[in-house]
């Protein structure tokens, strides 16, 4: 998916046309049209690489000259200091899509290592930790595919691919049950519908409704292995809201299926990379 034009094009293109304008002013008064350059990427810090089908298609969106020669593959650990690709071509186009072919890898970076953690930290547990629709807007499959490059697994990509029904749902359907109900109704055969609940007797009533998962909202750690026991493997459950680092491997002991978290995507720090030129 993150390899085909048709899905990345517009995105990088769009990202180009806020950068790059009408024109790159400073590289148009400096650079001569006919030089040519080499450039590495480095890791400034030790991370997991995500982002560079990205970071190249810039490039080759800018100019189909551009060679690479790639030295690591996403989802890999890069050390502090590891040489990433190297690209080489025309020199004018190597410094028109920098900024942008950085951005893009700096934050699938970021995302990628943060989600590796998390998932190094629920250990051995049977457990997935999934991110969330908290995503950039307009970024949202290059978000998502970073945290499969971490480990970790997707949620829902949109509202079109799930029913989850939250809160407001429920506020407006008037119960749980009538809830959950009335997505049974119409939802397609292949569609799993998931309700989410804040205590325990809305998981019995999200039992008793014939939901097929069972988001636990901010539940504590103790309260939601008393709802995993209550529902006793009968359907799938997920535990979200206020879960970080510092407490996931509770949340994992506790027995849930599906863990999911917000930060993965939405609080991530960008990697630290950089381009290093040299004209030829």
């Amino acid at each position: 998916m993150i390899k085909n034009p048709v899905l990345i094009d517009p995105i990088i293109r769009r990202a180009l046309e806020e950068d790059l304008g009408i024109a790159d002013l400073t590289t148009e008064a400096i650079i001569n049209p006919e030089s040519r350059g080499q450039a590495v990427l480095l890791a400034r810090e030790k991370m997991v690489l995500a982002g560079l089908p990205v970071f190249f298609r810039v490039f080759e969106l800018l100019c189909a000259e551009t060679a690479f020669e790639a030295h690591f593959e996403d989802g890999q650990v890069v050390p502090a200091g590891g040489k990433i690709c190297l690209l080489s071509g025309p020199l004018a186009p190597l410094l028109e899509g920098e900024r942008t072919a950085l951005n893009f890898l700096q934050r699938m970076s970021g995302i990628a290592t943060l989600t590796r953690t998390y998932v190094e930290r629920v250990g051995s547990h049977r457990v997935r930790v999934v991110d969330t629709r908290k995503t950039a807007p307009g970024l949202r499959l290059f978000d998502k595919y970073a945290v499969r490059m971490g480990g970790g697994f997707n949620h829902r990509m949109g509202l079109f691919d799930g029913i989850l029904i939250k809160d407001n749902h429920i506020a407006a359907a008037g119960s749980v049950g009538k809830a959950v109900a009335l997505a049974k109704r119409s939802a397609p055969h292949t569609v799993k519908v998931e309700v989410e609940v804040e205590d325990l007797a809305g998981v019995e009533e999200a039992v008793l409704a014939g939901a097929d998962v069972i988001l636990l909202d901010n539940m504590p750690p103790d309260m939601v292995r008393e709802a995993v026991s209550m529902i006793g493997g009968r359907v799938m459950t997920e535990a979200s809201g206020n879960i970080n680092l510092d407490n996931i491997e509770e949340y994992a002991r506790a027995g849930v299926d599906i863990i999911s978290v917000g930060a993965l995507t939405h609080s991530a720090r960008a990697a630290n990379v950089s381009l290093e030129l040299s004209s030829s």
